[in-house]
């Protein structure tokens, strides 16, 4: 490994360290958290992700999910998008996202600067 990948593997991490104590990290993991530990909103999005999968699967076999499924995927989804343990979840999550999206600003921008750059410096 070259000196500049110790030091881009050394920065990566560094970045890394920071994002997992972020508030907005943080509270996702407790969102995420609070959600695996309501019994109800696991069952309905377990019971949503083996139908999405079943009509995916007769999907690639050219079938088209039945009117059934269809009307129990849509109940389903009702049902969890009032789920408050869903719904913070759903607003953790858009905020990390927020955040990631910034932090990858944030690297394009620095690698246009470097890339520009004749001198390259990583300290």
């Amino acid at each position: 490994m070259t000196d500049d990948n110790i030091m881009i593997e050394q920065k990566g991490r560094e970045l890394g360290r920071l994002i997992g104590q972020s508030s907005e990290y943080q509270a996702l993991k407790r969102a995420n958290d609070t959600l695996g530990e309501d019994g109800e909103a696991v069952k309905l999005l377990r019971r949503m992700e083996e139908l999405r999968g079943t009509a995916q699967g007769m999907i690639e076999r050219g079938a088209e999910p039945t009117e059934d499924m269809e009307r129990e995927l849509d109940e389903l989804l009702s049902k969890v998008q009032v789920n408050p343990s869903y719904q913070r979840a759903l607003v953790a999550q858009a905020n990390f996202d927020k955040l990631m999206m910034q932090v990858n600003t944030w690297i394009s921008e620095g690698i246009r600067t470097g890339a520009a750059s004749p001198i390259i410096t990583l300290g």
